[in-house]
This record gives structure tokens, C-alpha cells and sequence, in this order.
């Protein structure tokens, strides 16, 4: 099956194939995200060095069965187009996860997931594969001693994930399905001796891509994330992307390594377009307002609320409008490079009439994905 790799955006934002919603939000009409983040539980069976969840805590419910339904239900009644199982937990370990993602593709919404790979093993992959529009396997290392050191687990682990890897492409090809395949290195800067393994692991393996992207941190910098560091591997990373071929493509997310801390905007206008859910059942703006020090932005809680009503409430739409408003400054108040990072550049760059945003018609993958 033919693959048009040089079509995926995996470095910037899809938000101008959506200017219906645009307008709407434009005329102060209420709108459903387009894209949802969230994860159907806060546990995980790794402990990746560079996880922004250990900085996330907040109260715990469960995401059951019926909590996932329900929300599936209300997602497409208003109009959310696309739902990432990726967030501050590994969803795969969910028992509600694959009945999520097939709901979740029979009600019409675009569905994905984020996860470090390990129990998609063979069976379950066959299960779930037809049903995703994108898995994205996280991956910071090509070799299977930094595998463990920097993923938190034991060797072993590394060579499972590869093997299910293996499966995966084989399951896609076989049954030619169009979901896409990748693979993504949290990069911090201690990382680089693993660029090169991994981009090498990828040709190997030929999933659709690589994708090699920054680390973000909080306000307070307790990930430890050297941002200046990043500027000593622009060669490795620029020989890491020779490995692409025509069916895998190695992509840097150069604009947010090369951007650092810096934000061009003060207002967050991307949030009411792309919001996160965490796998407590909190409905929040973002991921880096999960923690229960921000409980200012905590609008409610899917295990004990239908989405539906959190949406409409008063609660949802003065948390959106204090983000946008001249009260809120995303250059002090936030961690660095979060989810809405280019959406947020490309709606204030719109607002404030730089760079109009236009629509857009020609055909891509991923387009509710923005």
C-alpha cells in the first residue's frame, strides 16, 4: 500500500481546515474541541524519566466502562471530531480502551493513541488496529540498556515493544489498513546518544515515522529540561532525518526545538479547540493545569458529570474566556511548549490580523488531529 508520508503535518497545526469552528468561536459562539486529548487511566506500568505526569496529580476516579461510553455519546452529539488516547496515563492498561476506541470509530469520531507499546501485543492489535486512525508508540531510545534507564523498566521490556512494533506494521500492511503508524522520542538533551540508534531502529522496523520532539516542562523547571542543550544537536538531528526513505520519513518537530521556552502570544485562545482530559476524569484546558495547585482551571469530572452538561455550564466557558482574556499571560502563568502551542500561534497570529487564516480544502490525513 502506497503511503504519502510527506503529507502528515506533525510539525505545526490543522486548525485552518476547520474555519467553520473558527468563524463560530470568532462570533463568540460556544464551540466543541475539535481535537481531545485524554487518557482512560493515571496509572503506568513504566516510569519514563522525562513524564510531565508525575506533575500532574489530582484527585482519582475511575474511568469504567461507563464513564468512556457516555462520554463517547456526548463527544458526538456535539461535535467533537477526534479523540487521542494520550495523556497523563497509559490508556492501553485501561480495561475500558479497546471498547473506547471501536465506540468511539462507530459514533464517527477519529480515534488514536498514544502508548509506550507494551501490552499491545499480537491479538489485541489485530482487535484495535482497524479502529485507529493513528498509534503513535513512545520511544525514546534505540538500544535496549538506555531503553531501560531512561523509560524506567527492565531490558526486557524493550524487546517486547519492538516485537509488537513488528506485529503492528505486518498487521497494517497485511490487512492494508490506513492507520497510520509511528514512533516518538521525548528528547532531552542527555538523550542525544540515542538520535542516531533510534532513527537507525525506525529504518529497520518501517513504520510510517519517526518523530523526534522536545520535552516540555512547568513553570518551575522541576523536569530539569535544558533548552539552551538542544542547540549543540541540531547536526545529529539533521543526520538523523537522512535515514528517511520512501515509506519512512525520520521528522524533527524543528519549530518547538528551536523556539525553546519563547512564546510569541499571551492569551490562549487554543482551548476551547483542544482540550485535555486526565485519567482521573478531570476536564481541564490543558494537561499542565491538571495539578490540584491550578484547581482554579478545574472545570469538572467525567466520572461523576456527563461531558455534555460540563461543556454547556458556566463553569467550562469562564475558564475558556479568563484564558483569552488580558487577565491571563501564557508567557508567565504556563509551562513551556503545551498541547495548544501552535494552535496558539496560529489564532493569535489570525486575531491580530499578521497572518489571516484561510481555508483550507485539499485532503489530508489526521485532519481532525490539529
Amino acid at each position: 500500500m502506497k503511503r504519502k508520508n510527506e503529507e502528515l503535518i506533525l510539525d505545526g497545526t490543522k486548525v485552518q481546515w476547520h474555519m467553520d469552528r473558527v468563524s463560530q468561536w470568532e462570533k463568540g459562539e460556544k464551540i466543541a474541541p475539535i481535537t481531545i486529548d485524554m487518557a482512560l487511566t493515571r496509572a503506568c506500568n513504566y516510569g519514563c524519566h522525562f513524564c510531565y505526569a508525575m506533575l500532574q496529580e489530582n484527585d482519582r476516579s475511575i474511568i469504567n466502562k461507563r464513564v468512556i461510553t457516555e462520554f463517547l455519546e456526548d463527544s458526538a452529539e456535539i461535535g467533537v471530531k477526534a479523540i487521542s488516547f494520550v495523556s497523563d496515563g497509559e490508556s492501553t492498561i485501561s480495561p475500558a480502551f479497546i471498547d473506547g476506541v471501536k465506540l468511539g470509530n462507530k459514533l464517527g469520531i477519529s480515534m488514536a493513541v498514544g502508548t509506550n507499546g507494551f501490552v499491545l501485543t499480537k491479538e489485541k492489535l489485530e482487535d484495535v488496529l482497524p479502529h485507529l486512525t493513528y498509534i503513535r508508540i513512545n520511544i525514546s531510545a534505540g538500544e535496549k540498556k538506555r531503553y531501560a534507564e531512561i523509560m524506567g523498566v527492565k531490558e526486557s521490556y524493550f524487546e517486547r515493544v519492538v516485537q509488537n512494533i513488528k506485529d503492528m506494521v505486518k498487521i497494517k500492511r497485511k490487512n492494508n489498513l490506513s492507520v497510520t503508524i509511528g514512533l516518538q522520542m521525548v528528547l532531552m538533551p542527555e538523550y542525544a546518544d540515542q538520535i542516531i540508534p533510534l532513527a537507525k531502529l525506525g529504518k529497520k522496523l518501517q513504520p510510517d515515522y519517526l518523530i523526534i520532539k522536545h520535552c516540555s516542562d512547568n513553570e518551575d523547571g522541576d523536569l530539569g529540561v535544558d533548552y539552551d542543550g538542544y542547540k549543540s544537536l541540531f547536526n545529529l538531528l539533521k543526520k538523523a532525518e537522512s535515514y528517511s526513505d520512501k515509506n519512512f520519513e525520520v521528522k524533527i518537530k524543528w519549530s518547538k526545538i528551536k523556539s525553546g521556552e519563547k512564546r510569541t502570544y499571551k492569551k490562549c485562545y487554543g482551548a476551547p479547540f483542544m482540550i485535555q482530559i486526565s485519567g482521573s476524569g478531570l476536564v481541564a484546558p490543558c494537561g499542565m493545569l491538571f495539578n490540584e495547585k491550578y484547581k482554579r482551571y478545574h472545570i469538572g469530572n467525567i466520572c461523576h458529570t456527563r461531558f455534555k452538561e460540563i461543556w454547556k455550564s458556566d463553569a467550562y466557558w469562564e475558564v475558556m474566556n479568563y484564558l483569552a482574556s488580558g487577565s491571563f499571560d501564557a508567557q508567565t502563568m504556563c509551562g513551556s511548549l503545551c498541547l495548544q502551542h501552535k494552535v496558539n500561534e496560529a489564532l493569535d497570529s489570525h486575531v491580530k490580523g499578521i497572518n489571516k487564516l484561510k481555508p483550507i480544502h485539499k485532503s489530508i490525513p489526521h485532519v481532525n488531529f490539529i
